[in-house]
């Protein structure tokens, strides 16, 4: 899939992208309006395109003053399609919540970050997912962990924790890691690319990993953090 423009994987022509920004907009728009924010082609292509649309039906083209404008007519048989086009990015990002929702153990924080979160990437990107997994046992931790740090482990991820505490945690763990893995593959036909953090390494992150979460922080898409989690999420980057 082109992270950029997901339309590439039902039709390479200019339809796609056209009827996305339409059932996006929400409002009537010009051609240099929908030219502005498709992600691809030129202005004429897009005029083409528009009247060949206006055609079939799916377009509606009226007069605002002195401008002609387009609007995406959602009562045409196809409108639902058209939307389904301008949502496929939003698709992906509600599977990847729903697939995180049952996990055990559960991630304490996922997002999707790089080409994939900014929109700019193509068919060949992976898809850059950052995902903190709780504490395992024997996973190296701190020498010494606050009182109230670990309150709020307790309270706040109470269940991550118990799951993560038997001995088979980690295995339980990579076993989801490469189920998601395929589930992504299948869904995108993108490679999903892995950066697997635990929560100490998370928490306390240093040099290039401080700042891969400063590039999350800034561009990420968060998939998956309880409320106390994002509030950590901005200290481990030095900004909360």
């Amino acid at each position: 899939m082109d992270v950029s423009d997901p339309t590439r994987s039902v039709t390479s022509a200019l339809d796609g992208p056209v009827l996305a920004v339409l059932a996006s907009a929400g409002r009537p728009l010009t051609v240099g309006q929908v030219a502005n924010l498709a992600v691809r082609g030129s202005e004429i292509g897009i005029r083409r395109t528009l009247a060949r649309l206006v055609e079939q039906g799916i377009v509606r083209a009226t007069m605002m003053g002195r401008n002609q404008v387009h609007e995406l007519n959602r009562d045409h048989i196809a409108a639902e399609i058209a939307c389904l086009l301008a949502g496929l990015r939003n698709e992906l990002w509600r599977r990847l919540r729903e697939e995180f929702s049952g996990w055990r153990p559960m991630p304490m924080y996922a997002a999707v970050f790089g080409s994939a979160a900014r929109g700019d990437g193509d068919d060949a990107s992976d898809i850059d997912l950052l995902i903190v997994h709780p504490p395992f046992p024997g996973e190296k931790r701190p020498a010494r962990v606050s009182a109230h740090l670990r309150a709020e482990l307790a309270d706040s991820l109470g269940e991550a924790l118990s799951v993560s505490d038997g001995t088979n945690a980690t295995q339980r763990w990579d076993a989801q890691l490469d189920r998601l893995r395929d589930r992504v593959e299948l869904w995108t036909g993108n490679k999903l690319q892995v950066v697997d953090m635990g929560f100490f390494e998370w928490r306390r992150a240093t040099g290039d990993d401080q700042r891969l979460l400063e590039d999350v922080q800034r561009d990420g898409i968060e998939l998956h953090s309880p409320r106390v989690v994002t509030r950590w999420s901005l200290e481990a980057t030095g900004r909360g």
